[in-house]
């Protein structure tokens, strides 16, 4: 498999970002970066960190204990951390340039994708830093996805061809 992770920058909501860590864990995701202010259990006072925990685990169920990660300081030092490892880096984002996921690509190289704040999105001075964009195309009145869907699109949209006929079973089937 490709290496994939995932940079969440400044992701407001503890739900978005349990949801996302669950969809990551689910695909296999290499890593997750948190970097502004997206919140997780490594910061703050031992009672807000536990608040924070049952917020995330409410969505993650427990994703947030498996996967691996780290947070960013910096995201533009990170950017260019991923960058010297050979990983593209790529923002979800709606863009005149950007990637039209329905198009069917096959994206091979190693990536980064960043997701960033549920109603601004990815700040430009980042973008700016990206390979390319990816965008999913909108057939409806709105703009865009809850930010948790939209990961998910994405990135079994990013892992398609590597999970075609590898299924694996974790329950008993009845």
């Amino acid at each position: 498999m490709k290496k994939l992770i995932v940079i969440l920058h400044n992701i407001r909501s503890t739900y978005n970002v349990g949801a996302i860590l669950r969809t990551c864990d689910c695909l296999g995701i290499d890593e997750v970066v948190f970097s502004g202010y997206t919140p997780f259990i490594d910061k703050g006072l031992p009672y807000e960190r536990e608040k924070l925990k049952k917020q995330i685990h409410k969505t993650a169920l427990g994703a947030e204990e498996t996967l691996k990660w780290h947070r960013a300081e910096d995201i533009f030092t990170e950017i260019e951390a991923q960058k010297t490892k050979g990983l593209k880096i790529v923002a979800l984002e709606q863009g005149e340039n950007s990637l039209n996921l329905a198009d069917g690509q096959d994206f091979i190289e190693d990536m980064a994708l960043v997701l960033g704040e549920e109603v601004h999105g990815v700040p430009n001075d980042i973008l700016e830093k990206c390979d390319y964009l990816l965008e999913i195309p909108m057939c409806g009145t709105k703009e865009s996805f809850n930010v948790s869907v939209a990961t998910g699109i994405a990135l079994f949209a990013l892992r398609k061809n590597e999970l075609s006929g590898s299924r694996k079973f974790l329950r008993t089937q009845i």
